[in-house]
């Protein structure tokens, strides 16, 4: 059903079982409609199957809000970070 994020109709209907019935649940649980298509190419089969398994009529299934990131961060920003290189178990 997403290809980007490899969530199957199974996927789905697991996630209907534990009790996830609205699309933005469905999305958090299996994250379909966060890889590169941004659900571009999922979000219409996934709402279709998702209205079949709860009994809803697909109409009722409004699409998901979409999220861009704040602002990207470039990895310079975070290499330059003397925090960013150390682990809990560092010595010194």
């Amino acid at each position: 059903m997403c290809r980007c994020e490899d969530v199957t109709l199974a996927d789905l209907a697991h996630c209907v079982s534990r009790g996830y019935r609205d699309i933005e649940e469905v999305k958090r649980y299996t994250g379909f409609g966060t890889g590169p298509c941004q659900g571009k190419e999922c979000l219409a089969v996934v709402a279709t199957q998702l209205a079949k398994l709860t009994g809803q009529p697909p109409e009722a299934i409004p699409p998901f809000t979409s999220r861009p990131p704040l602002a990207p961060t470039p990895l310079r920003v975070l290499a330059r970070d003397p925090g960013a290189h150390r682990f809990e178990d560092d010595q010194g």
